[in-house]
């Protein structure tokens, strides 16, 4: 059985995941986590969930935290249980003109270090946010198999205000 440890009451995340587990009809544990008491911040929390936030899932063994990718994780397994809540097919067709896209990218960025040419400029800037979602989702090949797309990827999304933001300006 799935264990979520979370605190429903003030955290989104842990809602979102308890939703998931109630749409796919699997059958889970909540353990409260007491975060007035700082119980997330806990050594023994912390051991488990080095980022000392709710929620995460202990599914038999396996931890997983991060709303998003408990989420994507339960849907993946238990595909034929409950609500489907993904549509492949249409991923896929999304997912093929973004590939599209990013072909021209990879030309684009053979011939120049950025986007609109060697210097840094809004349109590689406004890539970051939904960009790295969708890198730390399980799509990061679809940047990483292009090699000028994954050189400019790796130099736009380690800058240092980037850095200093990416987790919450």
């Amino acid at each position: 059985m799935v264990k979520l440890y979370g605190a429903p009451t003030v955290s989104t995340c842990t809602r979102l995941v308890a939703l998931i587990l109630k749409e796919k009809n699997i059958p889970y544990e909540l353990i409260q986590v007491n975060m007035a008491k700082s119980e997330h911040k806990a050594a023994s929390f912390i051991a488990i969930q080095p980022f000392g936030e709710v929620p995460y899932i202990d599914d038999d063994g396996f931890i997983l935290y991060e709303s998003r990718a408990i989420a994507r994780y339960l849907i993946k397994k238990y595909p034929n249980q409950g609500t489907p809540l993904i549509n492949e097919e249409r991923i896929g067709e999304l997912l093929k003109t973004l590939q599209e896209k990013l072909d021209v990218y990879e030309v684009i960025l053979s011939k120049q270090k950025y986007l609109a040419g060697d210097f840094l400029t809004l349109a590689d800037l406004t890539h970051l946010p939904y960009g790295t979602v969708f890198y730390t989702s399980g799509f990061a090949e679809v940047f990483d198999s292009r090699p000028n797309l994954a050189r400019w990827w790796k130099d736009v999304s380690n800058r240092p205000a980037w850095l200093a933001v990416k987790d919450g300006a």
